[in-house]
C-alpha cells in the first residue's frame, strides 16, 4: 500500500511539474506578444508624447522585431511565417475598419484607410508565436492534411472579408476544417516526455488566449469595438470563435514552413511514453 501511494505521488508530482514546464514555455513562446502589449500599455500611461501614439506604437514595433532577430529569436525561416502574418492582418484589418467592424479612433500619420501601420503587428505577434512554439515544444504533426486544410483555411479567410457583401459560410466552412483535420494530432515534447492533442484543440486553446489578448488589447485602448465607444465593455463572445477559426488560418502558415522539416509518417508504428493530452498534463 505504502508503495503504491509513493508511486501516485511521484506521478503527480511529475505530472505538476510537467504542466508547469508546458506553462512556461507557451509564455516563453509569447515573449513578442507580451512586450507588444506593454509597450501599448506603456504608451496609454505616457501624458505627453512627441508624436502620435499610433506612430510610436509602429516605430516600436519595428525595433522589436529587430531586437528579436538580433539576438536570434526569431530565425530566417520565422519571418516568412511573421510577415505572411502582418500583410493578411493589414489586409484584414483595412476591410474590417472599412466595414466600422472595429475603429482606430486616434490621429497618425502613418495611418492608411483608417488603419495605423502598426496594426499588423498584432498578427506578426500571432506569428511570432506560432514559430516560437514549433521551436521551443518541438511540434510534430501527424495526420496533417496540408492542402485541404490549407484550402479550407484559405476559404475561411476570404469569408471573414466576402461576408460583408455575400452569405456568411463560417459555420459551413469550420464544419468542413473539423472534417479535414480529423485524425491530425499536434505532437509535442515537455522535458523528456512526448504529448499530442487533436489539432482542432489546439485552434480552440490558441484562439481562446487570443481573446483574452484582445480584452486586454482594447482596454488599453489599441482599438475598439463600436459598443466601447462610450466606456470599455468585455469582447464579445463571438470573437472567441471567431479567433479560433482565423487561428487555424495563421497556423497554416507555420505549419508550411515548419512542418516538412518534421516530417513524420501519418501513423507511427511504435509512440512509446507518448500520452494524450490537451493542456500538456502527463499522468
Amino acid at each position: 500500500m505504502q508503495a503504491a501511494r509513493s508511486t501516485q505521488l511521484r506521478r503527480a508530482t511529475h505530472g505538476l511539474g510537467q504542466f508547469v514546464r508546458f506553462g512556461l514555455r507557451q509564455a516563453a513562446s509569447c515573449a513578442f506578444a507580451v512586450a507588444l502589449l506593454a509597450g501599448v500599455g506603456a504608451s496609454k500611461l505616457l501624458p505627453e508624447l512627441p508624436v502620435a501614439r499610433y506612430d510610436l506604437l509602429f516605430g516600436y514595433g519595428v525595433l522589436l522585431s529587430a531586437a528579436c532577430w538580433l539576438v536570434g529569436w526569431e530565425r530566417p525561416r520565422d519571418l516568412l511565417v511573421i510577415g505572411g502574418c502582418h500583410l493578411l492582418g493589414l489586409v484584414f484589418e483595412c476591410v474590417k475598419v472599412a466595414q466600422g467592424s472595429w475603429s482606430y479612433p486616434e490621429p497618425a500619420v502613418l495611418k492608411f484607410g483608417g488603419v495605423p501601420l502598426y496594426g499588423g503587428f498584432m498578427y506578426a505577434a500571432v506569428g511570432s508565436y506560432i514559430c516560437a512554439v514549433w521551436r521551443l515544444l518541438r511540434l510534430e504533426l501527424t495526420g496533417y492534411r496540408p492542402l485541404a486544410t490549407a484550402a479550407v483555411a484559405g476559404a475561411l479567410y476570404v469569408n471573414f472579408l466576402s461576408h460583408h457583401w455575400l452569405p456568411d459560410m463560417r459555420w459551413p466552412l469550420a464544419a468542413l476544417l473539423l472534417a479535414v483535420t480529423a485524425g491530425a494530432r499536434v505532437n509535442y515534447t515537455v522535458r523528456d516526455r512526448g504529448y499530442w492533442m487533436p489539432m482542432p484543440l489546439s485552434f480552440v486553446l490558441v484562439g481562446f488566449f487570443l481573446w483574452l489578448a484582445e480584452n486586454i488589447a482594447t482596454y488599453l485602448g489599441a482599438w475598439r469595438y463600436p459598443y466601447q465607444e462610450d466606456g470599455w465593455e468585455p469582447v464579445s463572445l463571438q470573437k472567441f470563435g471567431a479567433w479560433a477559426l482565423l487561428c487555424s488560418v495563421l497556423s497554416v502558415l507555420g505549419a508550411a514552413v515548419h512542418h516538412e522539416r518534421r516530417v513524420r509518417p501519418t501513423r507511427p508504428r511504435r509512440r512509446p511514453r507518448v500520452r494524450q493530452s490537451a493542456v500538456g498534463r502527463g499522468r
